[in-house]
């Protein structure tokens, strides 16, 4: 196997999850700022020109962030990160694309559109006038989960899962390109600390 990892808040939240399964692959870098990503033999491998991508033993490529999560918690070993019944699977995916929906799509949007416009302005179709509001929805929707995550260890209650990952991979990207996490939001600021202390957030 071979990933293909690059910076950003996606292959992170890959890096990250791996490191909680104790999944070890080689890596090589693409450098997504130069463009790499968007030229002819990176899209070859993967059309939708993203990082991270997961090359199989096969030949096979694998795109998207949660799928490639998904790949690796059933062929890695240890607990799964996923559910180890149809309840959890499910809750956890739920909460996935609760967590994806409302606040990383806004949030990344709202990053590109504004601090990473001049990135990506030239690569995707860009909303600058959208901004604010894509950022404030994302404000609104990190207070939403505080009240929600109030005596909760993790999102999903007492087991950490892949929405944790995938929320922390993008709150911590977030607060360094504008949109810092609202310090009213305690509940949340408390897990972020708990999140950041895990060796798998160093991935």
């Amino acid at each position: 196997m071979l990933m293909y990892d690059s910076v950003g808040p996606n292959p992170r939240m890959v890096r990250m999850f791996m490191a909680e399964k104790g999944f070890e692959v080689p890596t090589t870098k693409v450098d997504i700022r130069g463009g790499e990503n968007r030229q002819g033999p990176y899209l070859e491998k993967n059309p939708s020109g993203q990082t991270p991508a997961l090359l199989l033993d096969n030949g096979a490529i694998l795109s998207e962030i949660t799928a490639i999560c998904e790949y690796v918690d059933e062929v890695g070993k240890g607990p799964s990160l996923i559910g180890s019944t149809p309840e959890e699977r499910a809750e956890t995916r739920m909460w996935t694309r609760r967590i994806d929906l409302n606040i990383v799509e806004p949030g990344a949007a709202g990053f590109r559109f504004s601090n990473g416009l001049k990135m990506f302005e030239g690569r995707m179709r860009c909303i600058p006038q959208a901004a604010d509001d894509l950022k404030l929805v994302c404000k609104d929707k990190l207070a939403w989960l505080d009240g929600l995550m109030a005596g909760k260890q993790f999102v999903c209650g007492d087991r950490l899962t892949m929405a944790d990952i995938f929320l922390f991979a993008f709150v911590d990207f977030l607060n360094t390109v504008g949109q810092p996490l609202d310090p009213a939001n305690k509940n949340i600021v408390a897990w972020m600390e708990r999140m950041k202390q895990r060796p798998s957030a160093a991935a």
